[in-house]
């Protein structure tokens, strides 16, 4: 049986970005492209789960780890979603759903492997089954981006996405060591924007180690000790992935170090992502680079 640091599933995304002044690119997308090359590039051993339609079976081209590390489930349908950024910093957007990928199920787990980390690495509400996530707890460490527990697709209101608190959150947070929102999911979650204060409520659900992302910062909280490391990118060219690279680095680090040096190679990796659209196809070597040039307050 093979053995990989995680195993990572979720669904591409053909994605189409329109930045604040009207500039449309086209691009393959999805957290599973952008968390198997952010792991990847750190020189962890990873493997792919998605679902994917005959007519959209390129897009697997798009992974940057070896195709023989890649599951290819055929579905009826594949994700599609339009991302329209109205500020510089692509901290604003409006996201539209053209095509929504068929639901992961228990049964796409594979048995041929096993991993120290399944991660849930969805788009939409919908595409994960609650009961996946005591199915892969009991095989590893869950890792969730909350993002698919909060954001919601009106396919029957022209695909217009929108997010709304995650009902089951109480029930299946103990279920997860590894939690990441951005600072809005988790003022959604929490009723609070201190992102701090939010931390410590979810890991007071049950979450074991939460990560929450801001333009500003990465913090991380393992319920006895918050640490947090700035963004330091020069551009924002390649905003978009930023949480998926950030915690697919992160999580996937853990395993052999702890929770500041992690942090830090997480941030700096995502910080350099950032300067270039697309996933993250450096490696370790550049990530170091990186921190001895702009993290040396950090690097110690």
């Amino acid at each position: 049986m093979k053995h990989y640091d995680s195993v990572i599933i979720g669904h591409i995304s053909q994605d189409r970005n329109i930045d604040h002044l009207g500039n449309a690119v086209e691009i393959c997308g999805g957290a599973v492209l952008f968390s198997s090359a952010a792991a990847y590039a750190l020189g962890h051993k990873v493997l792919a789960v998605t679902r994917i339609a005959d007519k959209d079976r390129e897009r697997l081209k798009s992974f940057t780890i070896p195709q023989e590390d890649v599951i290819a489930i055929p579905s009826p349908s594949s994700t599609m979603i339009q991302n329209t950024y109205f500020t510089a910093d692509k901290e604003r957007r409006e996201c539209i759903c053209r095509e929504l990928g068929t639901p992961f199920t228990v049964a796409d787990l594979p048995d041929d492997a096993e991993a120290d980390i399944y991660h849930l690495a969805g788009l939409i509400y919908g595409d994960f089954p609650n009961e996946l996530i005591p199915a892969c707890a009991a095989r590893g460490a869950v890792a969730v981006d909350v993002q698919t527990c909060l954001r919601h697709a009106d396919m029957e209101g022209g695909g217009r996405m929108f997010f709304e608190d995650w009902k089951d959150k109480k029930d299946l947070l103990p279920y997860i060591t590894y939690l990441k929102t951005d600072a809005a999911e988790a003022e959604i979650l929490t009723g609070t924007a201190d992102r701090v204060e939010a931390a410590k409520q979810l890991h007071a659900w049950g979450a074991k180690e939460i990560m929450i992302t801001h333009n500003t910062e990465v913090l991380a909280y393992d319920g006895k000790e918050v640490f947090t490391c700035p963004i330091r990118s020069r551009n924002l060219s390649g905003r978009t992935g930023r949480g998926d690279t950030t915690f697919a680095s992160y999580i996937n680090e853990r395993l052999n170090a702890d929770i500041p040096t992690a942090l830090l190679t997480a941030t700096a990796l995502v910080s350099l992502k950032m300067e270039t659209p697309g996933v993250f196809k450096g490696n370790r070597a550049d990530v170091e680079a990186y921190i001895r040039d702009f993290y040396p307050d950090y690097a110690g």
